[in-house]
Formats: structure tokens, C-alpha cells, sequence
């Protein structure tokens, strides 16, 4: 494929109506879905922002946050059709450190090595094994 025959960006999609698509059928309250949009560089720059109530927004997230990461890369996909980039913010959203210190907490006390060091024989578990007795 040459360069001559890339798709053109195109006119800049409807971003409010296209969050509202995606986002509304996870929301128990869609009256509570609020958006705010911006643009920057020459509109080269799409940052979309979203706040919802409490228990929408774990709906929205999902286990583990793949509807939202879902939701997010169908955005990007469609602003780089356009020749756009695009961020797309949560409010009440987890950084990404904070959802590592819950799941890794500091606190949590190490379990010790299964592996003992070869030359430690006091850190080796010993055992007895019986003898074999065999009947005559």
C-alpha cells in the first residue's frame, strides 16, 4: 500500500453523542451522566471529561476496569480516523498508583522462599523415612 492511498482525515466525529452511545446502556441513572469537552493544538487534541454518580461508575469501570478501557479505545480509534489524538478522564477515577497500593500493599508481609540456598543444610527441611520391613 502506498501513501497516496491512506485514508484522509475526516471531519471531527461527534464525541458527546458518541460517549452517550457507549456509555449510557451501563448506567442505572443516565440523567446523572455529566461531560464537559475540549480541544487543543488546533484541535488536533480531543480530551473528553466524565463524572458520574457513585454506583454508575462502577458499572461503568467493570471488573477490573475493561469497560472503560473498552470504551476508551473505541474513542482513540475514532479520533485517529479523524487524525485527532483523544484522553478520556473519569472523575472519582483510581490513579494508577492508588489501584497498585490496593492491590500491593507495602504491609503485606513476604512468605518465605520455598527454595533453600544450597549450601544452608539448617534452612533444609528434614525428614525420616522408615525402613522397609518386609514379612517372611
Amino acid at each position: 500500500m502506498s501513501l497516496n492511498n491512506l485514508p484522509q482525515p475526516t471531519a471531527s466525529p461527534d464525541y458527546i453523542a458518541l460517549v452517550h452511545f457507549l456509555v449510557e446502556p451501563f448506567l442505572i441513572s443516565p440523567e446523572g451522566l455529566k461531560l464537559d469537552y475540549e480541544t487543543a493544538q488546533g484541535g488536533s487534541r480531543v480530551w473528553l471529561r466524565l463524572a458520574l454518580e457513585g454506583e454508575d461508575k462502577g458499572r461503568l469501570f467493570g471488573r477490573w476496569g475493561k469497560n472503560i478501557q473498552a470504551i476508551r479505545t473505541l474513542l482513540q480509534m475514532a479520533a485517529a480516523q479523524s487524525g485527532q489524538s483523544l484522553y478520556l478522564e473519569v472523575y472519582g477515577e483510581p490513579q494508577e498508583e492508588q489501584r497498585s497500593e490496593k492491590r500491593y500493599p507495602e504491609s503485606r508481609e513476604r512468605l518465605p522462599s520455598r527454595l533453600a540456598k544450597s549450601g544452608d543444610s539448617a534452612s533444609r527441611p528434614t525428614k525420616t523415612i522408615p525402613p522397609i520391613r518386609r514379612s517372611t
